[in-house]
């Protein structure tokens, strides 16, 4: 092991928890999180401020190409919302974060131009380690030689119940178990099944069954195996 902090990488299947858990472990380590989504959405920003349409995918192909040259977006750690943005040294952690932005985002992801780009843009952001991603291929497609990986999941039945438990939460008394179970094991399929990057463990990533812990034992257990990497 080098004396560089570690990347670290975590992969996993749709509600295995990985947004919190890579979240609550940077935290833990003190390192900086890297927000895939926030990329998008910075993206997303940087378009309209610069006129260009959220549906003009060669031009945000362009755009991104631009951000990724000039080392314009960077990631801060901050430990009282996890992490800053900034883009092109401006902090647009609250910009990027608004409800018309999160839509552009969603449009932005959709165009091949700008998953190219940010794949550079996500290796730009870890490169220097001490850094925590996760996703669908961060592992095995954007890091594949990080020095920390996790493939975190847990049964089907077990993801579609939190899944449900939050959809009941926020007051959705229409989608059943069933329904959510069923969307579960669709979008695995969708997942695995993908021609580009998909969903697949890394032959060097820890497997962690999440189905029988809850989030902080989750969180102790890969903090544990990073600290006995860093000796």
């Amino acid at each position: 092991m080098t004396s560089r902090l570690p990347i670290v990488a975590i992969d996993g299947p749709a509600g295995a928890g990985k947004s919190t858990v890579a979240r609550k472990l940077a935290d833990e380590l003190r390192f900086v999180l890297v927000d895939t989504g926030a990329m998008y959405r910075a993206v997303a920003l940087a378009a309209e401020r610069a006129g260009i349409g959220w549906s003009d995918g060669p031009s945000l192909g362009q755009l991104a190409d631009g951000l990724v040259n000039e080392a314009a977006l960077s990631f801060e750690r901050d430990p009282a919302r996890g992490v800053r943005v900034k883009l092109r040294g401006e902090d647009v952690s609250d910009a990027i974060r608004t409800a018309g932005i999160g839509m552009g985002a969603s449009t932005v992801s959709a165009h091949g131009e700008v998953r190219a780009a940010l794949l550079d843009l996500q290796r730009q952001a870890g490169r220097n380690g001490g850094v925590v991603l996760e996703g669908r291929d961060i592992g095995s497609v954007v890091f594949p030689n990080a020095e920390v990986k996790f493939f975190l999941t847990a049964r089907p039945e077990v993801r579609a119940r939190r899944r449900h438990d939050e959809l009941v939460a926020k007051g959705d008394t229409k989608a059943s178990f069933e329904s959510t179970l069923d969307d579960v094991r669709k979008r695995d399929a969708q997942d695995m099944g993908r021609a580009i990057a998909p969903l697949k463990q890394a032959d060097d990533a820890v497997l962690v069954d999440s189905s029988e812990m809850g989030i902080e034992a989750t969180v102790e257990k890969m903090a544990e195996h990073v600290r006995q990497r860093m000796r």
